[in-house]
């Protein structure tokens, strides 16, 4: 239900990564050798090297952004099991090394033998992390980090900002431009309709929600992309007023003030979906909230989406929604 919580992982620990790789480093300590390959990394940090990296470990989400753009790691580690993580659906990493599927649990020894030249992962300015690097993972799993330079597209307030850094690191690394260039061209016509659509519908309010066990929690798009793009495109997602004061990526309520925030749509955590849909119906407020009441939902994709493909697709279906939604449902 949560997003990703991280906190910093040790500069010295950073240091040690590119000291002991030896095949990267940041363009500051490059010196006068020939240069093959630089990327600027999410961290602000320009890094180089030699020869273009070509055996690549990366994080489940990063792997699939990158295998998007044709390019193939030799190892990739997963927060969860590979199979019933909504992001990774339809994913082929059949042939390439699974070094772990349980966050924080990394098999660096079997990622050793693998000789990696580059790391690649998200990275969260926040939190000053890499994912998989972050404080609370077992302490022989972020030895990773101590395998090859470690680089990766910026988490931060658009999707379409993760999408293009990654975009930068795959033509780094000798992606065809032109499965790019064409990808880039269908999401920005997808964006295109779901602004007309949003715009044909004035008024629309939309609530992103994960009811979970006892607890209803609501979606703070200041902490969410996905749902900051959807604002910054003309849909109205509701900010609630008190997010929780140790975690703000959501506020949390208790069921039986779930109907405190009413909008004309609500918009599911895809992650648990439909399971958390059943959790709300099964609570007696569920009828007094609006959107569910009057059968307005769907999912968002929440906290996951790294490709082009995806978000061309998830757009779509939620135009197609916002097409059929009544935006007079809840008047203020």
């Amino acid at each position: 239900m949560r997003a990703r919580r991280l906190i910093p992982f040790a500069a010295v620990a950073a240091s040690a990564a590119l000291a002991l790789a030896g095949c990267a480093t940041p363009a500051a300590d490059a010196g006068s050798g020939d240069v093959a390959w630089s990327y600027t990394s999410g961290d602000g940090e320009t890094y180089t090297a030699d020869h273009v990296p070509e055996r690549i470990i990366a994080h489940a989400y990063a792997a699939k952004v990158l295998m998007s753009f044709g390019i193939t790691p030799v190892g990739i580690y997963a927060d969860g099991d590979l199979d019933s993580d909504v992001g990774l659906q339809g994913v082929d990493f059949d042939g390439i090394e699974v070094l772990g599927e349980e966050w924080g649990k990394i098999d660096v020894e079997k990622a050793a033998a693998l000789q990696p030249d580059l790391i690649v992962g998200d990275w969260w300015p926040v939190e000053q992390a890499y994912s998989g690097l972050e404080d609370g993972v077992e302490e022989s799993s972020k030895k990773l980090g101590e395998l090859a330079p470690v680089v990766g597209a910026a988490q931060g307030d658009s999707i379409v900002d993760l999408i293009e850094g990654y975009a930068e690191l795959a033509e780094s690394l000798g992606a065809d431009t032109a499965v790019i260039d064409a990808q880039r061209a269908e999401f920005d016509d997808a964006v295109a309709a779901f602004q007309e659509a949003v715009a044909a519908k004035p008024g629309l309010t939309a609530l992103a929600i994960s009811p979970y066990d006892d607890s209803y929690a609501i979606a703070v798009p200041e902490y969410a992309p996905e749902l900051l793009d959807l604002r910054s495109w003309g849909l109205d997602i509701i900010v609630p007023s008190e997010p929780d004061p140790d975690f703000p990526y959501w506020q949390t309520l208790s069921f039986e003030n779930a109907d405190a925030y009413q909008a004309d749509v609500l918009l599911f955590d895809d992650r648990n979906h439909p399971a958390n849909e059943q959790t709300l119906a099964d609570q007696p407020i569920s009828s007094q909230i609006a959107a569910f009441a009057a059968g307005q939902t769907t999912t968002w994709p929440a906290y996951w989406l790294h490709t082009y493909p995806d978000y061309t697709a998830q757009l779509q279906a939620l135009t197609a929604f916002v097409e059929g939604a009544n935006p007079d449902l809840v008047v203020e």
